[in-house]
């Protein structure tokens, strides 16, 4: 008996839907399979990158975030300037990185705020020298329990210290905030500061050539805090008490708790509270409360002239025509007698009265009554670098040094060389100088 046409279509159907049906539940399992390992592999991936983002963040933050095991209520990550609490450690290259500090660790390391430790004390607290577990040696900036007298210093300088990273500027390791403790570790700094160094109470004297070195460290900072971070910093307090010294006579700017970051790079000027130290604010900022980065450069004025006679800026015990130091030392200059203003604890040699000169007729630049007159940071570390290469270049060339001040080289007063310096005597080349009575 014949099979029927429609039989055997009916069988070949069936079979073939046998066979696409097999062949669905082959790829479903296969697509879950799939599925499963692409899941698995996506769930390793974001374990292994949540790390990353961490220490992106971290790197982002240069705060040194501190905790402590008191009451993180309130501890430092009361500001959440960084994220990272890891413990104590040290990078490739030495440098001590964040660190998860404790009250019971600052208090320890300073041998409870020993009176031997202290190492400065002034308007914010007392600075104590403290040794950490791991041997390293950092600063400790304990503010003074006035309630929020110092708050926004507290606050302004770990905010500040956390933007920048220089060679010539303190490194902020870490801070603390506990009840009334106020607390700021930052590097340590052996050699004390420049003030210290030209008053002789630190060190055995600074010479020209070391003088020119720290001058031109103090320059390179501030270039940085004007054109090279972020957003402008304006340090506002530049001065030799806030210059401290390596012991290789090299110099770290600190103390940013007057500092201004301008929120707009390209505005001319900050309106704020006068702040500062007297005998370094610009006379022009005391007049209209406008803060520029000529500001600082005032204040660099000052301090190169206290560098190279070795005076405070005020000395209420000379007499009277030179009690404001950077008025007697322009007039010195402007009369051809520069070298008389220089600080007789330096050998003089033509060398070195050449680059007393030149210094000095950069701070009369730096100190002149307009900004616009004045020169920018990174200009006067250009010139110091000029200067400081001539030098360099004179001294080595076998000539003796002169055993003291009188020397056949040394002018003799009265005698008029104000062309030697390119000074003229007229009303376009003045400098100005703040009142006496300003005070910090």
């Amino acid at each position: 008996m014949k099979k029927s046409p429609s039989g055997s279509i009916n069988k070949s159907l069936h079979n073939q839907y046998s066979q696409r049906k097999e062949n669905d539940r082959s790829f479903l399992k296969s697509f879950k399979s799939a599925f499963r390992a692409v899941f698995a592999l996506f769930l390793s991936g974001s374990k292994r990158k949540t790390p990353s983002k961490v220490d992106e963040r971290n790197n982002i933050s240069k705060v040194r975030g501190v905790s402590s095991s008191i009451d993180s209520s309130k501890s430092s990550s009361k500001w959440k300037f960084s994220n990272s609490y890891a413990s104590s450690s040290r990078t490739a290259s030495g440098q001590l990185e964040i660190g998860n500090f404790t009250f019971e660790e600052i208090y320890k390391s300073t041998s409870r705020f020993s009176s031997e430790n202290q190492i400065g004390e002034g308007g914010f607290g007392t600075v104590y020298k403290g040794k950490l577990n791991d041997g390293t040696l950092v600063a400790v900036k304990r503010a003074k329990k006035d309630g929020p007298k110092h708050l926004y210093e507290f606050k302004n300088e770990i905010y500040t210290l956390s933007k920048i990273e220089h060679r010539n500027l303190v490194r902020l390791y870490g801070y603390l905030e506990l009840g009334e403790e106020k607390i700021i570790v930052v590097e340590y700094v052996s050699n004390g500061t420049l003030r210290d160094h030209l008053d002789g109470t630190q060190g055995d004297g600074l010479e020209i050539a070391e003088r020119l070195d720290v001058a031109i460290d103090v320059a390179h900072a501030i270039t940085y805090l004007h054109m090279y971070t972020d957003n402008p910093i304006i340090h506002r307090d530049i001065k030799a008490s806030n210059i401290l010294i390596t012991e290789n006579l090299r110099a770290k700017v600190a103390d940013f708790g007057f500092a201004r970051l301008s929120d707009d790079p390209s505005a001319t000027h900050i309106s704020t509270q006068v702040k500062g130290t007297a005998g370094y604010m610009d006379p022009e900022y005391l007049r209209t409360y406008q803060l520029t980065d000529k500001s600082d450069v005032y204040s660099f004025g000052v301090l190169l002239v206290e560098m190279m006679t070795g005076r405070h800026p005020i000395e209420p015990n000379r007499p009277l025509q030179e009690r404001v130091t950077i008025r007697w030392a322009m007039k010195m200059l402007k009369q051809g007698d520069a070298v008389f203003a220089m600080d007789p604890r330096m050998r003089r040699s033509p060398a070195s009265n050449k680059a007393v000169k030149k210094v000095l007729k950069l701070a009369f630049q730096c100190l002149a009554p307009s900004r616009e007159l004045r020169p920018s940071m990174k200009s006067c570390a250009e010139v110091l670098w000029g200067i400081r290469k001539s030098f360099r270049d004179e001294a080595t060339s076998n000539v003796p040094p002169l055993p003291s001040h009188q020397s056949e080289n040394f002018p003799q007063r009265g005698k008029n060389l104000q062309t030697v310096f390119g000074i003229e005597d007229d009303e376009s080349n003045k400098f100005a100088s703040a009142p006496n009575q300003i005070h910090s």
